[in-house]
């Protein structure tokens, strides 16, 4: 990894994931329970999976196992904002509350994508070496 960076928490977007996984999971209590198995079983799924994603690639030891990894996390976020807007077409969501999420949810996906392609143009030398 580059920098000052020496594990995942030390990253910013696995922090502001991390808020956010807790924001989601007190949304989602609002939610029908009749979807407790559904929609917010999925909603909440993809939403861990993205600082889980974070925090193994940035276990690893190559830039290009953490790019790989940072792209799955990228995915979970693609998937998690398709969720948000199907609950927010049932009516489970105060449009507040989806825009506040959709805002945050957007601004994590900018900074991983940008940390993704920052990595792919660093020097391999520049990376851990241990």
């Amino acid at each position: 990894m580059s920098g000052g960076i020496r594990t995942h928490k030390d990253l910013k977007i696995w922090s502001r994931s991390v808020d956010l996984v807790t924001r989601i999971y007190k949304v989602t209590e609002g939610f029908p329970k009749s979807e407790l198995f559904g929609l917010t079983s999925q909603i909440r799924r993809a939403a861990v999976s993205v600082p889980s994603n974070i925090a193994e690639g940035s276990g690893r030891r190559s830039a290009k196992e953490l790019i790989y990894f940072l792209h799955i996390a990228i995915g979970s976020m693609a998937e998690l904002e398709t969720q948000f807007i199907i609950s927010q077409n049932l009516g489970y969501l105060k449009a507040e509350d989806f825009t506040e999420i959709d805002k945050e949810l957007h601004e994590i996906l900018r900074m991983t994508a940008a940390l993704a392609n920052n990595l792919r143009n660093e020097k391999p030398n520049s990376l851990r070496s241990t």
